[in-house]
């Protein structure tokens, strides 16, 4: 049995997912060799350490009844930089200016020769060449499942799965509020603003919702497929972006009736990164509705291959995370 001492950077919904996960799978990662302790939490305002591990169904009960993980003050930041423990799971907010906290969280682990499971899109989206050299440098190991597809395998799935076949063109759905909103919009024959307000009541769309419906966290999750999967050592500077604000329901009729759906499209292709509407015909593996995420890829060997799953949700993210650190440490 190994025994791996983690922290929890970042208290937020991904953050409790992980929480949530780690106390419904203890038996199942017991069964497959690790005894995994989270010694340390942070939120933006508050922490809680200890050595022995932490209770995490008390830590959640506080972070819903007061807001807080507990009563400590130390930063995440200065737990990764004095506290014991193997692996950090860095989930704070994304940051796509200058990859924020979170950036100063990975490359700090990495300085300590820590290994780093993230869902944190900023950092590798901006400095994913840096990151990749920091890790190489000490020793570390990094994993970042979570950062594209939520519970959709897409890394592991071109890396790991499809080892051997050479990857020509991908291209997918990667944000789930945006095809949310359109399924609707044509549904409904309604305009954006009335979509776009029925998703932030949902909890779809967040209050300030110009990340997913500028195409801007669709093209941060390309950039990390791209460097990833193609090896182009892009930032999110290289990708073309247009976001989905300017369709009108009078469009996605035509289309309809044309045999397609509109769709915020990702794709690299050719050494381009965009992110766009397309027209996709109804028939097709990628015109999918609500929440769903797709991911399709060409290979060399094997043809086309495509996989559809939830892209975003707390647990859903978690669950990538978890598949992480089990492919790290399991015996």
């Amino acid at each position: 049995m190994k025994t791996i001492r983690a922290s929890i950077i970042g208290f937020g919904a991904v953050g409790q997912g992980v929480a949530n996960v780690i106390l419904q799978k203890s038996d199942y990662l017991q069964k497959v060799g690790i005894d995994l302790r989270v010694v340390a939490i942070a939120d933006s305002r508050t922490s809680v350490i200890d050595g022995e591990g932490v209770d995490l169904s008390v830590v959640l009960a506080s972070k819903k009844e007061k807001k807080a993980v507990g009563t400590g003050k130390i930063s995440g930041i200065d737990i990764i930089r004095t506290v014991a423990h193997e692996l950090v799971i860095e989930t704070t907010p994304t940051n796509i200016v200058d990859g924020g906290v979170g950036l100063v969280n990975m490359l700090a682990a990495f300085e300590r020769g820590m290994d780093v499971v993230t869902s944190n899109k900023g950092p590798l989206a901006l400095k994913y060449g840096e990151l990749t050299e920091a890790s190489k440098r000490s020793g570390s190991r990094f994993k970042f499942e979570a950062t594209v597809g939520g519970a959709m395998p897409v890394i592991n799935l071109a890396c790991d799965t499809l080892a051997g076949n050479r990857i020509l063109s991908m291209e997918g759905i990667f944000n789930g509020t945006c095809n949310y909103i359109l399924t609707r919009m044509m549904e409904e024959q309604a305009p954006y603003e009335q979509m776009l307000a029925e998703a932030q009541e949902l909890g779809i769309a967040e209050a300030d919702p110009s990340y997913d419906v500028e195409g801007i966290d669709t093209a941060s999750k390309l950039v990390i497929v791209a460097n990833v999967i193609f090896g182009m050592n892009a930032t999110y500077r290289d990708v073309t972006v247009t976001g989905i604000t300017r369709i009108t329901p009078e469009a996605l009729l035509l289309a309809h009736n044309n045999g397609y759906a509109i769709k915020l499209i990702g794709e690299v292709n050719d050494g381009r990164i965009n992110v766009a509407p397309k027209l996709v015909p109804l028939g097709n593996p990628l015109a999918v509705g609500g929440t769903l995420n797709v991911f399709s890829v060409q290979t060399d060997i094997s043809g086309p291959i495509t996989i559809t799953g939830r892209g975003a949700g707390s647990i859903e993210t978690a669950s990538a995370i978890l598949s992480d650190i089990i492919s790290l440490y399991k015996e």
